[in-house]
């Protein structure tokens, strides 16, 4: 089975609420957990707000692509924007650090991003915005009990 959405909208925080909901429903045919579609929700939160607070910084026009792939029983999601992108991929990944601490932000997004899902790669180029690849096997959570 495959399954394909993309979709784009206006790079505002009242459009996060809607890609997380809307990724939720894409997957729904896959019959996840309810722990599942959190993480897939929570990941989904997270890539969409860094490319609203940090890849547009505030600037109009800005835009966000959602395309979710589903292949069997796994779910591919890329969040991508065209905003200032990363200077350093690898230190933006680090737990706890943020460029924008005067906005509370915790610096948790990508960790997050990694716990939640089962892969995670960051593509970014500094003027040419960031793509966020995600993927997440559905219907692999154990049962309880098992290999007791």
């Amino acid at each position: 089975m495959k399954n394909e959405m993309k979709m784009e909208f206006d790079a505002i925080s009242a459009n996060e609420s809607f890609a997380r909901v809307a990724v939720a429903a894409f997957v729904s045919e896959l019959d996840p957990t309810l722990e599942e579609i959190s993480d897939i929700k929570t990941a989904v939160s997270e890539a969409v707000t860094n490319a609203i607070i940090h890849g547009y910084d505030g600037l109009a026009n800005g835009k966000v692509k959602l395309h979710c792939l589903l292949e069997g029983d796994v779910i591919h999601i890329e969040v991508a924007d065209e905003g200032k992108g990363i200077a350093d991929v690898e230190q933006a990944m680090e737990p706890l650090f943020t460029t924008k601490p005067e906005l509370n932000r915790s610096g948790m997004g990508f960790p997050f991003m990694e716990a939640f899902m089962d892969d995670l790669e960051v593509v970014s180029g500094l003027g040419e915005g960031t793509k966020i690849l995600m993927k997440k096997k559905v219907g692999c959570v154990p049962w309880i009990g098992d290999g007791e």
